[in-house]
C-alpha cells in the first residue's frame, strides 16, 4: 500500500518517470528472482543447520519441554 501512494506521488510529481517505473517493475522483478530463490534456499540451509544443532539440547531437557 506504501509503494502504490508513493507511486501516486511520484506521478503527482513527475509523471513520465512514474509510467517508466510501472513499465520497468516487471523487467526489474525478474531480473531479481533468481536472488530471492538463492536467499530462500540459503534460509532453507540455514534453518536445517540450527535444527541439527539445537537437536541435542532439545534432546537433554527431556519430554516436558515439548
Amino acid at each position: 500500500m506504501a509503494a502504490f501512494f508513493l507511486w501516486i506521488i511520484l506521478f503527482i510529481l513527475c509523471w513520465p518517470l512514474a509510467l517508466l517505473a510501472l513499465v520497468l517493475y516487471p523487467f526489474v522483478w525478474l531480473l531479481t528472482l533468481p536472488f530471492r530463490l538463492v536467499g530462500i534456499a540459503v534460509h532453507g540451509v540455514l534453518s536445517l543447520f540450527s535444527a541439527m544443532f539445537m537437536l541435542p539440547v532439545r534432546l537433554l531437557r527431556g519430554p516436558r519441554a515439548l
